[in-house]
């Protein structure tokens, strides 16, 4: 139920959390039937207890792919309130699993689901291409009459006013919204921890992160409270809850996506392209959702977007020459165990396929594009993310406060020192087209090309698999991407194996960071946790990242585990 923007007086931060936690506990209270109870006691890994708790048929509908979810109902084989009920029971028991929710929505969304039922019946046909599919929303994307907090305090009371950009497009296509999520204070976690609303937990692992900033929406599709939610990324914030919960999480290109009518401190101000994308249990997920909003040419609303159509058409084949660059690791960490071993696997299947070429990459100066991207986060020296938290009293989460308070690069920059490092990074993403184009293997007088460039680069997802709670610092595999305003998206391979992914004896660290990032591997603790990786392409070329993909997980058979 909306509530109204009067004004409060000012109190005790730990009141507004009560007031929060209170209405998310009252949204989960008015679903019906009830949403299971959950024991006391939780098992590290919840993953198994849908499937025991809910009815058959509620448990045979959350699990579907996305795609086939979507033709049952375009067919009218199933109804929009069916699947939304049973999508709003499964979310309110992935939030007293994993504490993933803001607030479920089902007034709201069961008034939608009849009214798409009803248009159906009417019409024999769908309203659109998502017609009566659960969407679940990141809360910092404003939806009417909602609260927009972006996981501060101070901002519980911020109210959208309108649905966003994004929203009303999704609306349109027959979406119906079940679920809005967790995100941290700041926006600006690996991890999703506020005040607010606590941790945000892992659901093959408590003791790990479900991973930010878009953890929410990494949890509750990973259980299946969802099939396909909106994330956004920063530094890696759509792909870290989707590699540490097994998923498919993508970043667009910037501008190619609408992001009008999101929350967050500086928007429109901010020197790095914060972008909106999907999360998905699928593929065919993630592209579903960027055919539906960018054939709507979002750009006529929203004059920034780029006008790209989006070309569906772009798909491999056995006939098509494909060479994929493996970048093993940046030169400043290596990757833990599970993660290098995937890779190796990948690669090895990939060898095999006689129209794939693999060569290895050479990453370029990766050290340098973190000083850049994390002196451009915060160019007012962190004073707007400090008053946001310090206003109410609430207390700086661990991570907030690492990366803004202990970060050297984060300074309240000068104009000439803010056209510093925007030209830094002009300069670096000009230096790593050309390590891009060199990997040519001629250049065509007739066409004017560059043959036999690399396609794809395959990378890790992150310097390991879902981390402890609160030692998610290492940002560099994903937030290159940001910086250089690549497409990446990030798939599931494998699940950790102790007995295969043993610690490296005598392992000799390359850096300091490498050395801290080795002391956190136990395969023991990480046992059974997702192991995911990234596929990266150039600026624009988001369909054929999409499309090698599909390719690969067709040729070699991806994932190489069981994923729910």
């Amino acid at each position: 139920m909306p509530r109204t923007t009067k004004a409060k007086p000012k109190r005790p931060w730990q009141d507004v959390v009560q007031e929060a936690q209170n209405y998310r506990d009252a949204s989960l209270a008015r679903v019906q039937p009830s949403i299971p109870e959950t024991p006391a006691q939780l098992p590290r890994n919840v993953m198994g207890i849908p499937r025991v708790a809910l009815e058959p048929d509620e448990v045979r509908i959350a699990e579907l792919p996305t795609e086939v979810l979507l033709n049952l109902l375009a067919s009218g084989k199933v109804t929009a309130t069916t699947v939304t009920k049973a999508f709003l029971r499964r979310a309110g028991l992935a939030q007293k699993l994993t504490n993933c929710v803001t607030e479920l929505l089902p007034e709201r969304a069961l008034t939608r689901a009849n009214f798409l039922d009803d248009y159906f019946t009417k019409h024999k046909k769908p309203i659109g291409p998502l017609h009566g599919l659960p969407i679940s929303v990141k809360e910092h994307i404003g939806m009417e009459g909602l609260t927009l907090n972006a996981g501060y305090v101070s901002w519980f009371d911020k109210v959208a006013k309108e649905d966003a950009h994004i929203l009303q497009i999704l609306w349109r296509a027959g979406a119906v919204f079940h679920a809005r999520t967790t995100e941290p204070q700041s926006m600006m976690h690996l991890e999703t921890d506020s005040n607010l609303y606590g941790i945000t937990v892992n659901p093959y692992n408590s003791q790990v992160t479900a991973g930010g900033s878009s953890g929410g929406e990494g949890a509750l599709i990973a259980l299946r409270g969802s099939c396909l939610g909106i994330g956004s990324d920063v530094g890696g914030s759509i792909r870290s809850p989707a590699a540490n919960n097994g998923l498919y999480g993508f970043k667009p290109t910037a501008f190619r996506i609408p992001t009008d009518g999101w929350g967050f401190i500086m928007a429109g101000a901010d020197c790095v392209d914060t972008v909106i994308g999907p999360l998905s249990t699928s593929l065919s997920g993630i592209k579903v959702f960027m055919k539906t909003v960018i054939d709507t040419k979002p750009w006529l609303v929203e004059p920034a977007l780029t006008p790209l159509p989006w070309d569906s058409s772009l798909k491999f084949s056995d006939v098509q020459p494909l060479k994929v660059a493996v970048l093993w690791h940046d030169d400043i960490v290596r990757p833990h165990p599970p993660v290098t071993n995937a890779l190796r696997s990948v690669v090895s299947k990939l060898q095999n396929i006689p129209n794939v070429s693999v060569v290895d990459w050479k990453p370029h100066l990766h050290n340098e594009a973190w000083a850049i991207i994390s002196s451009l986060y915060f160019t007012d020296g962190g004073a707007e993310d400090s008053e946001a938290i310090e206003s109410s009293g609430e207390p700086w989460r661990p991570l907030t406060e690492w990366i803004i308070k202990e970060n050297p690069c984060v300074k309240k920059l000068s104009i000439g020192e803010l056209s510093y490092w925007l030209e830094e990074r002009e300069a670096y993403r000009k230096e790593y087209a050309k390590v891009w184009n060199d990997t040519a293997i001629e250049h065509n007088p007739q066409t004017g090309e560059l043959d036999g460039l690399v396609d794809v680069i395959l990378c890790p997802a992150g310097p390991g698999v879902a981390p402890i709670h609160n030692t998610a610092k290492y940002w560099y595999y994903t937030s290159q991407w940001n910086l250089l305003n690549y497409p990446a998206i990030v798939f599931p391979v494998d699940k950790v194996d102790p007995q295969r992914d043993r610690k490296e004896d005598g392992y000799k660290p390359m850096t300091r960071l490498d050395r801290e990032n080795w002391k956190l591997y136990d395969p023991e603790t990480f046992a059974g946790l997702p192991v995911s990786l990234q596929l990266v392409g150039r600026r624009h070329e988001d369909e054929k990242v999409l499309a090698v993909l599909q390719y690969l997980q067709e040729k070699i058979g991806l994932p190489f585990a069981d994923f729910p």
